[in-house]
């Protein structure tokens, strides 16, 4: 028998006989199944030891069918590293705060590569309302007693890779649930310094599509 051709005869986890049972105990507190009927499906999950097993424990419980739908319309997660060569090593802006402050914000082009540097100073990059170009955007940042914050609208993706040095490097990771949105990378280093990187909550840019069908075809 092949299994990759029969899902259902594939062993079951712990984490598959929990999803079934929470289920199940929805299916209970809904009024679906009569305690007695709960009592019985938990035995048999719990004694399952395959997915054919399983299945037909919540097969005609609407939960079982709404998260098997969920499952396969969620995208694919962004890639955790740009595309290689579509991103180029040199900076197309730079902004330098050195016992200062510096700042983007509003509607603004937003470069495919940005260099930020904060010695003793402050960045603020703010992305909400920027305008996006590329697929594939990379700031690069670097915190030396002192600060770089970088928000992004929450219709975009957000990956981070960098490390703190006596300092802090923060980025929440985000998906967009459009596949085709821009992914925003955030590499950097805080030395005795901050770096964070989230998304503004409230703020999309309601014409990534337009924005990106311009310029890409």
């Amino acid at each position: 028998m092949d299994l990759e051709k029969q899902p259902s005869a594939l062993r079951a986890s712990d984490a598959d006989r929990d999803r079934t049972a929470d289920i199940l105990r929805e299916a209970l507190a809904e009024g679906r199944l009569t305690a007695e009927e709960h009592s019985e499906r938990i035995d048999g999950v719990y004694r399952a030891k395959t997915m054919a097993d399983l299945e037909p424990l919540v097969r005609d419980l609407p939960a079982a069918h709404q998260r098997a739908q969920g499952a396969a319309d969620a995208p694919e997660p962004a890639p955790s590293r740009p595309s290689p060569g579509v991103v180029p090593p040199v900076a197309d802006e730079n902004l330098v705060a050195v016992l200062s402050s510096s700042a983007r914000r509003g509607r603004w082009r937003v470069a495919r590569r940005t260099h930020a540097y904060a010695i003793f100073g402050s960045v603020e990059i703010d992305l909400s309302e920027a305008i996006f170009e590329q697929r594939q955007v990379v700031i690069k940042a670097v915190a030396v007693f002192g600060s770089v914050e970088i928000r992004v609208p929450e219709n975009v993706s957000l990956r981070g890779r960098g490390a703190g040095v006596l300092g802090s490097f923060e980025v929440d990771t985000l998906d967009s649930p459009d596949q085709d949105a821009p992914v925003v990378y955030v590499d950097g280093t805080a030395v005795l310094g901050s770096i964070e990187a989230r998304p503004r909550r409230g703020k999309i840019v309601r014409d990534l599509h337009r924005q990106l069908r311009k310029h890409l075809g």
